[in-house]
């Protein structure tokens, strides 16, 4: 699964050609894996601005990866060191990419098995 920000608008009329958008139009992608089943919390795999997180969206695209745009989660995200886990922070946003792409894939997420569920929590 892979965030990014906003792509990079086309240069303004009169522009020199070639040159790079500002650094806060250019692309910003980070990558995310989760093993479904498990207790640990997503892992961030790869971010990466500009040309590198364009590289990221079309390795994304061409393996079939969903990808969702959330500029605010990317930001938070990518400055995250890669091979860390998500910060507690972004939990609840990345479960709604998550669910999102459960949705996509026309899948749900296993049901929590009766022993993974605190005492306090059952009915």
């Amino acid at each position: 699964m892979s965030a990014q920000a906003r792509p990079p608008a086309p240069p303004p009329a009169g522009s020199p050609a070639g040159k790079r958008p500002p650094a806060a139009r250019r692309p910003v992608a980070v990558a995310l894996k989760y093993a479904l089943g498990t207790e640990t919390l997503p892992r961030i795999v790869a971010t990466g601005k500009g040309t590198v997180a364009e590289q990221i969206l079309e390795l994304a695209f061409a393996n079939g990866v969903k990808v969702r745009e959330d500029a605010d989660l990317v930001e938070i995200l990518s400055a995250i060191e890669v091979d860390s886990d998500i910060p507690v922070e972004a939990i609840a946003a990345v479960a709604e990419v998550l669910a999102h792409v459960y949705r996509a894939n026309g899948t749900l997420p296993p049901e929590p098995r009766s022993d993974d569920i605190p005492e306090e929590d059952k009915p």
